[in-house]
C-alpha cells in the first residue's frame, strides 16, 4: 500500500474511471471539467487522448491546490486510420459498431498528473481488441438496452456486448474500459520514490 503525500483530485464524470480509481483504496475526489475537447486535425492515434487529457488537465490548473494531484483521462477507438469517439446519437452508434464487427481496432487511453506549479506528465496506454462478425440484431439490442452515447466507440467492453462479441484482447482490459488502472498505480507509485 503506497501513501501519497498529495489528495488526489480525479478529473472524470465517468462512473467507469471512478470505480477504477476507488479500488486503488486511496482517497480521492471526483469532479467534472469542462474543458474543450477540440484537438489538431493532424493528430494520429494516442496524440488525440493526450492532448485532450492535458486540455482537461489546464482547464483546472488554477484551481489547484498544493497538497493536490489532479489526475485526467481521455479515451479514444482508432479503427483503420480514424478516430471514434463518443457516438452522437444511437444511429451514429449503430455505424461504429457496424465498422468495429469482424475487425480489430486500438483503444488509446490518455492520462495526465498535475500537481500545482509543475507540468503536466502524461502516459499513454494501447489495447489491441478484436471484435467477431457481429449480426444487426446483436448491434440493435446493444443499443437499444444499454444506451452506449458516453462511451468511445459506442460500446463498453465490461457489458453484453464485451462478453459476446470481443473474441480477443492485448493489452489492457481496463485500458480498454478507459483507465488503465496498473499504469495510474505504478505512476503513483514511482511518485513516492522520486517526489522532491
Amino acid at each position: 500500500m503506497i501513501q501519497l503525500p498529495w489528495h488526489i483530485i480525479l478529473g472524470s464524470q465517468s462512473p467507469r474511471r471512478r470505480e477504477l480509481m476507488a479500488g486503488l483504496n486511496l482517497p480521492f475526489d471526483a469532479i467534472t471539467i469542462d474543458a474543450d475537447e477540440t484537438y489538431p486535425a493532424q493528430l494520429q492515434a494516442g496524440d488525440i487522448p493526450s492532448y485532450i487529457s492535458r486540455a482537461k488537465a489546464q482547464a483546472y490548473a488554477p484551481k489547484l491546490q498544493d497538497n493536490e494531484l489532479l489526475i485526467t483521462a481521455d479515451t479514444i477507438v482508432w479503427l483503420s486510420g480514424r478516430m471514434l469517439g463518443k457516438p452522437h446519437d444511437e444511429h451514429d452508434a449503430r455505424l461504429m459498431l457496424r465498422a468495429l464487427s469482424g475487425q480489430t481496432h486500438q483503444v488509446y487511453t490518455a492520462v495526465t498528473f498535475l500537481r500545482k506549479g509543475q507540468e503536466p506528465d502524461t502516459i499513454v496506454d494501447c489495447t489491441d481488441v478484436t471484435f467477431r462478425a457481429l449480426t444487426d440484431e446483436e448491434i440493435n439490442y446493444y443499443v437499444e438496452n444499454y444506451k452506449p452515447l458516453d462511451k468511445a466507440g459506442a460500446y463498453g467492453v465490461q457489458e453484453w456486448i464485451g462478453y459476446v462479441g470481443v473474441t480477443a484482447m492485448h493489452g489492457s482490459y481496463f485500458n480498454v474500459m478507459g483507465f488503465p488502472i496498473e499504469r495510474v498505480y505504478e505512476w503513483l507509485k514511482a511518485s513516492t520514490q522520486t517526489r522532491p
